[in-house]
C-alpha cells in the first residue's frame, strides 16, 4: 500500500497481518479522493473502522485539517500507530481505540465532521446499517452542514438509499467493491 498524493505521496504503509483487516486498495482510494478533492483541504475527517489508517492518512496527506481514527482491533491499532510514526505525524489526528458505536455516542470532535469514511469488515453487514443509522440519526449532530458520509462495501451488497437524514447521492463501483456516498442535510 502506498499514499497516492499530497505531502506524503508514494510513501508506503504497512497493513495488519492476516485477513481480519482488508485495506482499501490503492486504486479505490484514488477514486475516492478524486471525488473528494474539492472537499478535503481543511476538512475535519472521521475514519471509522480505520484498520491501517490508509484512508485517514491519505486525507492528512491531501490537506485535511484533522483526522479522527476509530479502530478497536489491537493488531490494526499497532499498525495504524506505526504508520503514523513512520511518516513522522505527531499532530492533526486523534486515535479512538474503541468500537465505532461507542465513539459515535460519546466523541466530542475538534469540529463537526465534513467527511466520514466507513469500511467495516465486509462480513459484518449489520455494522453498515447500524453505523449509517447512527450517523443519520442520534449522532447526526457530529456532522457539519452538508457533510459527506462514504461507505465502502461489496458491490453485491446493496445499502439503503436513505438512513435517517442521510441520503445516498452517488454509487461508484470498482471491481468487487463499491462506494456509497451519502449527504447530510444543510441545516
Amino acid at each position: 500500500m502506498r499514499i497516492i498524493a499530497g505531502s506524503y505521496r508514494s510513501r508506503t504503509l504497512a497493513a495488519p497481518p492476516g485477513l481480519a483487516t482488508r485495506p482499501t486498495s490503492d486504486r479505490l482510494r484514488e477514486t475516492l479522493f478524486n471525488v473528494l478533492a474539492p472537499r478535503i483541504k481543511g476538512a475535519n475527517f472521521l475514519d471509522l473502522y480505520a484498520g491501517s489508517g490508509a484512508v485517514g492518512i491519505e486525507a492528512l496527506s491531501r490537506g485535511a485539517a484533522h483526522v479522527e481514527f476509530v479502530e478497536r482491533a489491537e493488531p490494526a491499532l499497532r499498525v495504524l500507530r506505526a504508520n503514523l510514526a513512520r511518516l513522522g505525524l505527531t499532530a492533526g489526528f486523534r486515535i479512538h481505540a474503541a468500537s465505532v458505536s461507542t465513539v459515535l455516542r460519546r466523541v466530542k470532535p475538534v469540529a463537526a465532521f465534513d467527511v466520514v469514511f466507513l469500511d467495516p469488515p465486509y462480513d459484518a453487514a449489520e455494522e453498515y446499517a447500524a453505523t449509517l443509522r447512527l450517523l443519520g440519526g442520534a449522532a447526526a449532530g457530529l456532522l457539519a452542514d452538508g457533510a459527506l458520509v462514504i461507505a465502502e462495501h461489496r458491490k453485491k451488497e446493496r445499502l439503503e438509499e436513505q438512513y435517517g437524514e442521510l441520503k445516498r447521492t452517488r454509487l461508484l463501483e470498482q471491481g468487487d467493491a463499491a462506494l456509497s456516498f451519502y449527504s447530510a442535510p444543510k441545516k
